[in-house]
């Protein structure tokens, strides 16, 4: 178990204080609960103090001013209950700052290792391993298949990149030889080399790692608004206090304004909102520039999608398996999935999760090839009962995109880039 954070001390602290209270004076030992409420006040005093103390070293004023002051007045007035309660208030907003701000600094950090911290470096026909802070324009930089792009350049090859982190595109990009490909886009087909084009530090990773730092550490203009506000907050609040007094002649009606006026949750609010929403964007995969951002997309009305692949959830579903004159369904989706269980092609996750569904039972292929993003090559041993007998076949079956099929004189209904994925099995010799 780790450490306890001192907000979740805090806050048990003060919360057993007035628990403990509440209980003793419910059965009647009004003395000794308000000893337990008056140790709770004790505690979230000494952390006011010090959060006081804190901000003049920042040359800041807050508004824990205000709960100090509402913390000594009702001991002075003998309201321990509600000074107790004050303390529980005033833990319980830190300790929602804390966790929002601790949590934000883990989605970051979780951001930052995500991207590869070495890139293999080619120089003739001798592969190195270098930092990627290491990495100079020029380069030529291997790339095995599932890494992820190292630094932005240009293509020595042909390449299948998963782009998902960078655009939200789940489908894999083709990418010919001399294209443009961007660092933090995965691997998704066979390996190749590139061109860096630009340092690391100038590379696509490092600016979103600089703008989810900028965006965390960026305030909101209705947080600034906030902190302005606690300026004028405090005097106002003082001044109504003393008139309430002068007025009544009563400090507990003084005493009653502090309290009221304690606003630590309220002005903690805006804070914790704008972090907690940039920290769950960014586990989502979306980088928000900035609190102001976040807020101003608050008051959007209209959004405007430049792909309808960002609108999806990255995971396709098969909707219908049409066969051929004489071939069944079952068969055809049980004999596909049995190839496709070997790629991760996103289709053909889709064609085994169909096939898991419909209860098919599949065999493990052999001579699996994969032309990476475009079609599968195997050779699955299957069986099939034809007029009540068992036979054992051992097909050539290829999967693949429509596109390709067209590319080979397919002739079946779908056409190219109609979202089809074609299965073709070859008669047995």
């Amino acid at each position: 178990m780790g450490k306890p954070s001192p907000g979740a001390v805090l806050l048990t602290a003060t919360a057993t204080a007035f628990a403990a209270g509440a209980l003793l004076w419910s059965a009647g030992s009004g003395r000794l609960a308000n000893a337990c409420w008056t140790a709770g006040i004790a505690v979230a005093l000494a952390a006011s103090l010090w959060w006081i103390l804190s901000g003049l070293r920042q040359r800041k004023l807050g508004v824990d001013l205000i709960a100090s002051l509402a913390l000594v007045g009702t001991v002075l007035v003998g309201e321990y209950a509600a000074g107790s309660l004050i303390g529980v208030m005033l833990a319980t907003g830190r300790l929602l700052d804390a966790s929002a701000s601790r949590r934000a600094r883990k989605d970051l950090s979780a951001l930052v290792n995500r991207f590869p911290t070495t890139a293999r470096r080619r120089r003739g026909a001798e592969i190195t391993v270098i930092d990627v802070d290491a990495i100079e324009p020029w380069d030529i930089l291997a790339v095995a298949p599932g890494e992820i792009v190292p630094a932005d350049g240009r293509l020595r090859d042909n390449a299948v990149l998963d782009e998902s982190a960078l655009t939200g595109e789940p489908l894999p990009r083709h990418v010919r030889r001399g294209g443009t490909i961007r660092s933090g886009a995965v691997n998704a087909g066979a390996a190749f080399d590139m061109i860096a084009r630009s340092p690391s530090a100038d590379s696509t990773n490092a600016g979103i790692v600089r703008l989810a730092g900028a965006a965390a550490a960026e305030r909101a203009p209705v947080v600034r608004l906030a902190d302005r506000l606690a300026i004028l907050f405090i005097p106002v609040t003082l001044t109504v206090a003393t008139v309430s007094w002068w007025i009544s002649g009563s400090p507990t009606r003084a005493v009653a304004v502090l309290v009221v006026a304690t606003p630590c949750p309220l002005l903690l609010a805006a804070p914790i909102a704008i972090v907690a929403g940039l920290s769950r964007a960014s586990r989502s995969g979306v980088i928000i520039r900035d609190g102001g951002a976040l807020e101003t997309l608050g008051r959007a009305r209209t959004l405007l999608i430049d792909k309808t692949g960002t609108l999806t959830t990255g995971r396709p579903e098969q909707v219908e398996v049409t066969a051929a004159p004489g071939e069944d369904a079952d068969g055809l989706l049980r004999l596909s999935a049995s190839v496709e269980q070997m790629s991760p092609h996103v289709f053909a996750t889709a064609i085994v999760s169909e096939a898991a569904r419909r209860e098919l039972p599949l065999t493990v292929p052999t001579g699996v090839h994969e032309n990476a993003g475009t079609r599968v090559r195997a050779s699955p041993a299957w069986s099939r009962t034809v007029s009540s007998r068992s036979v054992r076949e051992t097909p050539r079956f290829r999967s693949g995109r429509a596109r390709w099929y067209a590319a080979v004189s397919w002739t079946g209904p779908p056409s190219p880039g109609s979202g089809w994925t074609i299965a073709m099995r070859a008669p047995s010799p």
